[in-house]
């Protein structure tokens, strides 16, 4: 009785989890990785406000997270430091759009998928230009930014100064307002 009890409350959790735990990338998404070099990258302001996107290189995982590098001084990983989502375009800046729940990660297969990924997408990285090393993120030049797709914005485009939508669906930041 008393596991019976427990596998219940265990499903009852499950189900009480916010959103953000079950998120996964769209087909829609997933089909404009394949085919993108770039993805544009935007976060939230301390006023609540999207910053302007900026383009940057990117991998993704087997079960399709967006893997990025940067600066740890760069204005996106002072912003998701904190706790802002992003807010991403997939391959141009009109491009397929998503908000997804950001963060720094030290997770040693993180950083060595964007270590052998990069050299193989893009040319840059191959012939040794803005390669990431395992020393640059041992000696903290760079870090790994891990994105999970939360939900798609349809027709959502980059309006820095203006409120960000939010991760909730139901939230009343509703990208067609923007």
């Amino acid at each position: 009785m008393k596991r019976r009890f427990g596998l219940l409350g265990l499903g009852i959790a499950l189900l009480m989890m916010p959103v953000v735990a079950f998120a996964q990338a769209s087909q829609r998404d997933i089909d404009a990785f394949a085919k993108s070099q770039l993805v544009y990258i935007a976060t939230v302001r301390k006023d609540g406000n999207q910053s302007r996107s900026t383009p940057v290189w990117f991998t993704t995982t087997p079960d399709h997270l967006l893997l990025i590098e940067t600066g740890p001084q760069t204005w996106k990983a002072k912003r998701i430091r904190r706790g802002s989502p992003a807010m991403i375009w997939i391959g141009a800046v009109d491009g397929p759009a998503f908000i997804g729940k950001a963060e720094i990660t030290s997770d040693p297969a993180v950083e060595s998928r964007i270590i052998n990924d990069y050299p193989q997408k893009y040319l840059a990285a191959r012939v040794g230009l803005f390669r990431p090393t395992q020393e640059k993120f041992d000696s903290g030049k760079i870090v790994a930014l891990k994105i999970t797709p939360v939900r798609d914005l349809p027709g959502f485009v980059n309006q820095p100064a203006t409120p960000a939508p939010s991760l909730e669906p139901s939230a009343s930041a509703s990208p067609a307002a923007h």
